[in-house]
């Protein structure tokens, strides 16, 4: 068995509509953690809290849209 983890997940607001493509995020010390919330025990991405804020930036720009 697994421990929980002691981070505070939240569900992104970018996630797709659909309730399959849902990913969680929380702030961990030194980065973001980044899951797939029907796989809660899985893999977890890090990402540092600078390159965080400039995807963050990004997005609100609509620098990433379409594809």
């Amino acid at each position: 068995m697994t421990s929980p983890s002691p981070h505070e997940w939240f569900k992104s607001s970018h996630s797709g509509g659909s309730g399959t493509e849902c990913v969680e995020c929380a702030r961990g010390e030194a980065s973001f953690l980044v899951r797939d919330s029907k796989c809660q025990h899985g893999p977890v991405v890090a990402v540092r809290h600078h390159t965080w804020d400039s995807f963050i930036a990004a997005l609100r720009r609509g620098a990433l849209e379409g594809g």
